[in-house]
């Protein structure tokens, strides 16, 4: 059974370790090696458990932690869907998205945005969002990435 919860302090690395795997398994090809190494550089300790106090999410499958998503309030955003190699192609990532913009729309957004990564600009367009100008997303750690800006609307 696949159900959504929020996550905690304690699921930084659960969560950081399902992000390292999906840019490894899902990026390939849209990011250089030396760019998916940097990129996954790093430890939960490093920040990313600072995102927990976010309106951060896990999807799990019975129980298990498969997926993540962020709805990021101040900045209208929705970020950090990742899902496990090993239940892509399920639905799941959809899924998370959908609960992120619903509970955007509760919390009164007019829209969200994200910054893509150039494998998932389809995926975010089948989904509603829009968006077609490469630009460079600047990482806190200091990386920088192609993405493709993207905005949904709500009415």
């Amino acid at each position: 059974m696949f159900e959504i919860r929020r996550a905690s302090h304690s699921d930084s690395q659960t969560a950081f370790d399902i992000r390292l795997l999906a840019i490894r398994h899902q990026c390939i090809g849209a990011y250089s090696e030396t760019q998916l190494l940097a990129w996954t550089a790093g430890a939960a300790d490093d920040g990313y458990y600072t995102l927990m106090e976010k309106h951060f999410y896990l999807g799990c499958m019975d129980g298990e932690p498969v997926a993540t998503g962020m709805l990021d309030l101040e900045n209208s955003e929705i970020g950090a869907i990742f899902v496990h190699p090993g239940f892509m192609q399920q639905g799941i990532g959809g899924r998370i998205l959908k609960h992120l913009e619903c509970l955007a729309r509760e919390l009164g957004l007019k829209e969200v945005k994200l910054d893509a990564t150039l494998n998932a600009a389809d995926f975010y367009r089948r989904c509603g969002f829009v968006g077609e100008e490469p630009a460079i997303y600047h990482s806190p750690s200091g990386l920088q990435l192609a993405c493709i800006p993207m905005v949904k609307r709500f009415l």
